[in-house]
């Protein structure tokens, strides 16, 4: 079995201050209050790594928006299963 290194986004992605700053923030909270969430995400990608992933495909605001409407989405009225980040630029979506 092969273990990836990342459970991020491993795909190319221009380094802005902007996203620098939007994965940043992402990968604090994966690294510190995520644990206390609790491991019972419905949706593949979880949250975290979804938004990690927009945010570095598309950049700070569009990818935070991108987040953000992820996180709205979930709940317990929600569905779950695979979600992955929309292809907005003509591009495949990206798979791990």
């Amino acid at each position: 079995m092969v273990r990836k290194s990342s459970r991020n986004y491993t795909g190319p992605w221009r380094r802005t201050p902007g996203r620098l700053f939007g994965l940043g923030f992402v990968r604090l909270y994966q690294l510190t209050f995520s644990s206390f969430v609790g491991g019972n995400c419905r949706h593949i990608p979880t949250c975290s790594e979804y938004a990690f992933e927009a945010i570095a495909r598309y950049g700070l605001l569009r990818g935070g928006w991108l987040g953000a409407r992820r996180v709205a989405r979930c709940g317990p009225f929600g569905r779950a299963g695979l979600d992955p980040v929309p292809d907005l630029d003509g591009q495949k979506p990206h798979r791990h």
